[in-house]
């Protein structure tokens, strides 16, 4: 397992909106598309709490894009 590298452009990018508590989109490989903001990541996944304070686990390489929510 490799170091977590938060000098990264994406990793950075992430922080930020966990950070601000911006509303995002996350959009999955499968099509499926989650809202919600991030509360943590690490390595392998993405940690995303919907409208109702539900966690979300998201691999990293479940994901197609993520922007923020408009």
């Amino acid at each position: 397992m490799s170091d977590f590298d938060t000098g990264l452009p994406s990793i950075r990018q992430v922080q930020t909106y966990t950070q601000d508590k911006q509303p995002i989109e996350v959009k999955l490989l499968t099509n499926d598309l989650l809202v919600g903001t991030v509360f943590w990541q690490d390595n392998n996944c993405i940690c995303l709490q919907d409208e109702q304070q539900q966690p979300i686990l998201i691999w990293r390489q479940a994901i197609a894009y993520i922007k923020p929510k408009s």
